[in-house]
This record gives C-alpha cells, structure tokens and sequence, in this order.
C-alpha cells in the first residue's frame, strides 16, 4: 500500500515539473581526465554539449544534434564566432528545401543561425549555433550543427574562444 501512494506522489510530482526543467544548462561531475578545461565536448547520444571546466567538473547544455545520416565524429576545433550571423544554406540543405532564399539576414526569426554561431574547423560546414526552433533541443534534428537554445549559445560564446578544441562524441 505505501509503495503504490509513493508512486502516485512521485507521479504527480512529475507532472508539476515544467517540461523545459530537464533543458537547462548546470555544473555536473566530469571525470573524464581525457579532456583539458575549456574542452567542449558533444555526446551525440546524449544530446549533450560539455564544456569541461576543471576539478572534475563540466558545464552541461542540452542540445540539438545531426540526424541519423548527418551525424559525425572526431576532433575539430573553433575557427570563427559571429554574433547574430547572416546564414546562407549550403548546397545539401538548399537541393533538400529548393525555397530556401540563398542568404538570411542575421538577427530574423527566420534564421536558423540564431543569436550566435562558432564555425568548426574543416571547410565550414559546420557550427555550434543558437536556434529559432527550441523545440528541437534534445532531439536528432540538424544536417550535423550542434543547436543550442539562444541564453546557452550566448553563455557558450563569452566562455570559449576561438581555437577552443570541439570533440564529437557518438
């Protein structure tokens, strides 16, 4: 008797918590003494982003990472940082959405880019960057950007400069 009023308490206390509470950045342990502080780390399978801060400790953001097909792995680093960037699609995604117009003007809630954007290293095909769909953080959702709701991209781009190391995890 007592563990089924324990489970309806522990279900109704589920449901007073606002979905978006599991989408906020915090400090956890990190142990993995593979990486140096200011290290980003992304965990495709988590959906996670850490920056790894020291004394076993990262930041922890929720994001939005490649489809499956989009998806990749290996060690990159920041090459540039723009603030509320004009976009142009790149050829695969403009072949898939032909209405795309070839450029989007920085700082529209048509941008995909949102409020900031670091280019990776390798051709500048890909980005950690802000989004103007929150709704697809924590979901398999880009062409293999790493999307970051607006508040954790601003707080990423003032921690991080560029050369920052990027490690994407499967």
């Amino acid at each position: 008797m007592r563990r089924g009023i324990l489970l309806a308490l522990v279900a109704a206390a589920a449901l007073l918590i606002p979905a978006s509470a599991s989408l906020a950045r915090e400090t956890v342990a990190f142990a993995n003494l593979a990486y140096r502080p200011g290290t980003i780390v992304v965990s495709t399978r988590e959906r996670t982003l850490y920056l790894v801060v020291g004394e076993g400790q990262a930041i922890r953001y929720p994001v939005a990472v490649g489809r499956k097909g989009k998806q990749w792995q290996g060690e990159t680093r920041i090459e540039r940082k723009y603030v509320e960037p004009a976009w142009s699609p790149p050829e695969e995604i403009k072949r898939d959405n032909p209405k795309l117009p070839d450029v989007i003007a920085g700082g529209t809630p048509e941008n995909p880019m949102g409020a900031r954007a670091m280019t990776l290293t390798g051709g500048g095909q890909y980005a950690i960057h802000g989004t103007n769909k929150p709704k697809s953080i924590g979901t398999f959702a880009s062409y293999g950007c790493v999307r970051m709701l607006n508040e954790d991209i601003i707080d990423l781009y003032e921690r991080v400069r560029v050369g920052t190391t990027v490690v994407m995890l499967p």
